[in-house]
C-alpha cells in the first residue's frame, strides 16, 4: 500500500507534533495559565545589575554565558536596559529601553531593543530584599532567573528552583548559566 503525498505529509506533521509534546515545551506545565506578577516592584530597588542564574533557552541568547542585565532610570522616565553576555569568547551586548505598564505595580514592563517594537517583561516574583527575581512574559516561552550575585548560594538556587516549579514552569527545560 502506498500513501499519497498529502497523507505522508500529514503523518510527518503528526509525528513531529507528538515528539514535540514528549520533549516538553516552555511555559507553565499542563493547562496552567501563565502566572501574573506576585508582588509590586519598587523601581529604585529593582534598578542596577542583575546576573542571569538560569533561563529557558531563547534563540537570541544561544551560546550566551556570563549574562548580565543592567537597568538605570533615564531622564525621560523610561529605563535604560543593557544586556551583556560572553559568546564565543567575546562580549556581546544589546542596548534597549523599557517603560512601565500603567496599573501593574511596576511589575510589568514593555522592553524594546529594536526601535518601536516592544515585548513584555513581567517580574513574576522577587525576593523581599531584591536579591533575586523571576522574569517571564505572557506566552510562557521566555523565563529568566536573575540574582544580584554572580554565584548565588546553593540555598538561594534551591529557593528559586522551587519557586519556578510552584509557578508551573518545567524546570527540566531550564538552562543554568555559567557566570565564571
Amino acid at each position: 500500500m502506498t500513501l499519497s503525498t498529502g497523507r505522508r505529509l500529514a503523518l510527518c506533521i503528526a509525528a513531529v507534533a507528538l515528539l514535540g509534546a514528549c520533549a516538553g515545551k516552555p511555559g507553565p506545565v499542563g493547562n496552567s495559565a501563565v502566572p501574573q506578577p506576585a508582588k509590586t516592584v519598587e523601581l529604585d530597588r529593582y534598578l542596577g545589575k542583575w546576573y542571569e542564574m538560569a533561563r529557558y533557552e531563547a534563540p537570541f541568547q544561544k551560546g550566551c554565558d556570563g549574562v548580565t542585565a543592567d537597568y538605570a532610570l533615564r531622564e525621560d522616565g523610561k529605563i535604560a536596559v543593557v544586556n551583556s553576555c560572553t559568546r564565543d569568547g567575546k562580549t556581546d551586548s544589546a542596548d534597549g529601553k523599557a517603560k512601565i505598564v500603567a496599573g501593574s505595580g511596576n511589575a510589568k514592563l514593555k522592553v524594546s531593543f529594536f526601535g518601536p517594537f516592544y515585548g513584555d517583561y513581567w517580574i513574576l516574583d522577587r525576593a523581599e530584599d531584591y536579591s533575586w527575581a523571576i522574569v517571564g512574559e505572557p506566552s510562557g516561552r521566555y523565563l529568566w532567573m536573575l540574582t544580584r550575585q554572580a554565584q548565588p548560594e546553593p540555598a538561594v538556587r534551591a529557593l528559586i528552583e522551587a519557586r519556578v516549579k510552584e509557578l508551573g514552569y518545567d524546570w527540566r527545560l531550564v538552562r543554568v548559566t555559567d557566570q565564571s
